[in-house]
C-alpha cells in the first residue's frame, strides 16, 4: 500500500522560510512524477511544483524564484524549500505521486504566513 506522509508546515512570518518533506512509503518516488499542490482558503487547488520521473522540474509563476523542489531517492522523499515566503502562500500544502494510471495524495500539511 502506497503512502504519502507530509511534514514540516507551520505558521512563519512573511519572508521566512520553511522546508516540506513527503516521505513516501510502498513505492519509489524516482519512479514516479511528484508534485506539490496547495488549496487556499476558497481557492481552488493548484500545482505549485512538480518533478518528473525524467527530473525536470514545473513551478508555478507564483512561485518561481522562491520555491525549489528536490528529490532524494536514498530516503524516498520529495522536498518543498520555500523561501522568501508571503501571506498568500497560506494553504494547506498535498504531496502528489503519480505515474499512469496510478495516482497518489497525502493528507495535506498547514502552511500559514502571519505576522
Amino acid at each position: 500500500q502506497v503512502q504519502l506522509v507530509e511534514s514540516g508546515g507551520g505558521l512563519v512570518q512573511p519572508g521566512g522560510s520553511l522546508r516540506l518533506s513527503c516521505a513516501a512509503s510502498g513505492t519509489i518516488v524516482s519512479f514516479y512524477s511528484m508534485a506539490w499542490y496547495r488549496r487556499a482558503p476558497g481557492k481552488q487547488r493548484e500545482l505549485v511544483a512538480a518533478i518528473f520521473s525524467g527530473d525536470g522540474i514545473n513551478y508555478a509563476d507564483s512561485v518561481k524564484g522562491r520555491f525549489t523542489i528536490s528529490r532524494d531517492s536514498t530516503k524516498n522523499t520529495v522536498y518543498l524549500q520555500m523561501n522568501s515566503l508571503k501571506p498568500e502562500d497560506t494553504a494547506v500544502y498535498y504531496c502528489n505521486g503519480h505515474r499512469f494510471p496510478l495516482n497518489y495524495w497525502g493528507q495535506g500539511t498547514q502552511v500559514t504566513v502571519s505576522l
